[in-house]
């Protein structure tokens, strides 16, 4: 907390006492500022007043001159590594202090659930309790960015926990991978290092990303549009989208199948999927949302048939209307709402009853959504269960429908979290950015490559310089694949490889990082420790490995493709597992693989005699086992990308 240090009583005469110096929420006691650069510090005073700003490492005392709204801007040259420091706001009506000040490295850590993910907090990481009980390190700084949203660019964040706090164990539920690299940034360097902290679970890249530098993606051209055609204005902003949803929803809801609800179907179109568990994670791809009909017979009990009973389901995300015998008898909605519907009486049978449930997924995932044993039928207190697999029909793509318009009251709207967390911090001097995204831009990985690019330019045209931009790539999630050529999270991935591009930009390979069952792995240590090789070797020149080796040469020889590296790999058991090989047709299947020297692979299958293209770890959740020196995994490649 910044305190306001009162002059003595004759000098304050007829001066409000709330009329010292006020600054953003981003500067306050405990902060961190980037060693031998140039801090900018706006802040508010009396209009008129002549601020003078002293700095304790220099002693120096810097003025401005507050305009007549009372807005001031002064510019301090920070020293090298060290503190703690005291800088002094004086207006002439009081001093504002800002203590305990450390000059070191400051780094900006953002993006989505993985990122945010705290040591521990709404989960936790792996071996939580020795992270936690050893936090205590008063050198490293942690300040957190208040969740906001804004149509327009503001002039300060919100922050949690009243702004910059030294790490301990009551300050870990905090980004685990930004306190984690900061921690070994400050055992490495022996300064203090400062990590922000400005995350949003579940939010895709064109909401950390400007307005203007999104004119230059295809793909926003309506959400900008709106922007223009309703001048920035939420309400108007509202308003706008909810006739255009109302339009959607309409052409939504005209998209279906015809079948007879009270009849068990077994056309070609109907397959299996199980209970409790999403859609697009067991028999659909991730990035499908449509409408379903999943359909279930159980038998009840004799004389069961005209009574009233409980039908208890497990969430349903996102609505759903259900049938039974062919009567519509409930609907639903909430992605984790559980659903127990008391049916009347008069529609249940003896016997063979047939379940129908119209399920719509409007974004995300889709389905059921927790656990087949919490689906069961309450017949005259017989628990009959709905659990085993399921009849299911796809009745709707909405892929194939124009593009949904995007809720503006959340946080996915183009440049709303770009607005109101990222340009406020412009003009606080960062040595870096860590990003960890992607999950939420799956399914559209062509787009994600111009639009990645764009984020990362757009945000070092706001600090106005070539900053180091770190970033994970997507560890592997869903069900592991041996052969999956189609998959939306290895074309997102391939995506985020391409920002490589770019100069100053390193990628943390968490690909063999991650968990089939869950979207969050716990091992959030060595997805830092790796972002920190890349910053001690690219930054402060340690040298530490930070990449593995990528491949220099491919060559056809025959039906064989062999790959030349420009290092040496090494699987991590007896054979090499994650390659498949193309005919450049579309046909695709798994290869053998086997080490020929140091960096090479020869890659084939008897079913591909001329083949075209090879690819490595190309799936959501591959199995490819290659890695360079110090353990680092060969990072997910295509030849014909």
């Amino acid at each position: 907390m910044k305190r306001v240090i009162l002059l003595p009583a004759g000098l304050m005469m007829g001066l409000a006492a709330g009329a010292a110096v006020a600054l953003p929420n981003y500067i306050t006691d405990n902060m961190v500022v980037q060693h031998d650069a140039v801090l900018t510090v706006p802040g508010t005073a009396k209009p008129g007043a002549t601020v003078k700003v002293t700095p304790e490492w220099s002693g120096r005392t810097v003025t401005a001159k507050a305009d007549k709204s009372g807005r001031f801007s002064v510019k301090l040259s920070t020293p090298a590594p060290g503190g703690p420091y005291a800088i002094l706001f004086d207006d002439g009506d009081g001093v504002t202090a800002v203590d305990n000040v450390l000059s070191g490295e400051v780094w900006l850590c953002s993006g989505q659930s993985n990122m945010e993910m705290p040591v521990k907090g709404w989960t936790t990481v792996m071996d939580y309790d020795h992270v936690v009980s050893t936090a205590h390190c008063p050198d490293v700084r942690l300040l957190q960015v208040k969740k906001n949203t804004s149509f327009s660019p503001r002039e300060d964040v919100e922050t949690n926990m009243g702004g910059w706090v030294p790490a301990s164990s009551a300050t870990m539920d905090f980004s685990a991978i930004a306190y984690l690299f900061a921690r070994q940034l400050h055992e490495e360097l022996k300064v203090p290092v400062g990590v922000i902290d400005a995350t949003w679970g579940g939010t895709p890249a064109e909401a950390w990303t400007s307005y203007q530098a999104l004119k230059g993606v295809p793909g926003f051209e309506n959400e900008l549009a709106a922007m223009e055609r309703c001048g920035f204005d939420a309400a108007a902003l509202q308003a706008d989208y909810e006739r255009q949803l109302a339009d959607w929803m309409k052409l939504a809801g005209e998209t279906d199948i015809n079948f007879d609800k009270a009849v068990y179907q077994s056309g070609k179109e109907w397959n299996k999927m199980p209970a409790g568990q999403n859609f697009d994670v067991t028999v659909l791809p991730s990035s499908f949302d449509g409408i379903v009909w999943a359909q279930y017979k159980f038998d009840a009990p004799a004389g069961s048939a005209g009574k009233s009973f409980v039908l208890n389901l497990c969430p349903i995300d996102d609505e759903d209307v259900t049938y039974l015998n062919g009567v519509e008898v409930a609907r639903g909605s909430g992605y984790d709402t559980p659903r127990r519907y008391e049916i009347p009486a008069g529609v249940l049978k003896d016997g063979e009853n047939i379940l129908s449930i119209r399920i719509s997924d409007f974004g995300g995932g889709g389905g059921f959504n927790g656990n087949a044993a919490d689906m069961y039928a309450l017949v005259s207190g017989d628990r009959i269960p709905l659990s085993g697999d399921w009849n299911y029909a796809v009745a709707a793509d909405f892929g194939r429908l124009p593009q949904k318009p995007v809720s503006v009251g959340g946080s996915s709207y183009p440049s709303v979290l770009y607005n109101a967390m990222i340009y406020p911090l412009r003009s606080m001097p960062v040595k870096g950015v860590l990003w960890y995204q992607g999950c939420a831009n799956v399914g559209r990985g062509e787009q994600y490559e111009p639009l990645f690019k764009s984020l990362i330019g757009d945000w070092r045209s706001l600090w106005g310089e070539n900053l180091p931009f770190y970033f994970v790539q997507l560890a592997g999630w869903l069900q592991p694949r041996n052969l999956q050529p189609d998959s939306e999270w290895a074309e997102l991935r391939n995506s985020q490889a391409a920002a490589l591009d770019l100069d100053n930009t390193g990628m943390a390979v968490a690909i063999d990082l991650g968990n089939p069952a869950d979207i969050h792995p716990q091992n959030k240590q060595e997805v830092a420790a790796r972002l920190a090789r890349i910053a001690l070797a690219r930054d402060y020149g340690r040298d530490v490995v930070y990449t593995a080796p990528v491949v220099k040469d491919v060559k056809t020889l025959g039906d064989k493709v062999v790959l030349t590296f420009d290092g040496e790999v090494t699987p991590a058991s007896a054979a090499v597992t994650g390659f498949i090989i193309g005919d450049g047709k579309g046909d695709w299947a798994v290869a053998s693989a086997r080490k020929t020297g140091p960096s090479t692979i020869d890659v084939s299958s008897i079913r591909i005699k001329k083949p075209a293209a090879v690819r490595y770890n190309w799936a959501d959740y591959p199995g490819g086992n290659l890695y360079g020196a110090d353990k680092l995994p060969v990072a997910p490649f295509a030849t014909d990308k």
